[in-house]
């Protein structure tokens, strides 16, 4: 009645497509988790004070630390 080949690729055609959905279904609730993640974070207060500064000191730090690291590498002495 039906080829053999035929049921193999039919079986492996449906379970192609069951993977698939899946895979769609739990990406779907891993981008519904990230966004409500994100809209539970709300911007600091003004009262709080911000960060930012913070983090320029931070970036700053890290940036001298690279230009000493490719001078050290390039064999400059500072």
């Amino acid at each position: 009645m039906f080829e053999p080949t035929l049921v193999i690729a039919a079986a492996s055609l449906t379970g192609i497509v069951i993977i698939a959905a899946a895979l769609l279904r739990a990406w779907q609730g891993w981008l519904e988790l990230k966004r409500r993640e994100l809209d539970g974070h709300t911007a600091p207060r003004a009262e709080e004070g911000s960060s930012i500064g913070a983090a320029r000191i931070e970036l700053a730090d890290l940036k001298e630390r690279i230009k000493k690291l490719e001078a050290i590498a390039s064999g400059v002495d500072l």
